[in-house]
């Protein structure tokens, strides 16, 4: 997993798990977020995903997993959040 800078320092102070980065970035689902960038967010699809991955340790994981990574071409993370609102697509 390759992060800037800043996205170490947001999983650091938010405390999201380096191992959810890596989740979301094998099975998360990507949508656009300007600039050339995607947002990777687990939708209910993208949790069944998981769900399949990690078999027993998917229930411990489900509760963590309102979280995004905005990422740019080249699969680099820019920058990691907590999701509190939904995902509204268009």
């Amino acid at each position: 997993m390759h992060m800037t800078q800043h996205a170490s320092v947001r999983v650091q102070q938010r405390g999201i798990p380096p191992l959810l980065i890596d989740l979301l970035l094998d099975f998360g689902t990507s949508e656009p977020s300007g600039d050339g960038t995607s947002r990777l967010f687990f939708d209910k699809i993208a949790r069944r995903r998981v769900t399949a991955y990690a078999g027993a340790i998917a229930k411990v994981l489900s509760e963590h997993m309102d979280v995004y990574a905005i990422v740019n071409q080249d699969e680099r993370v820019i920058t990691v959040g907590h999701r509190f609102d939904r995902i509204r697509r268009s």
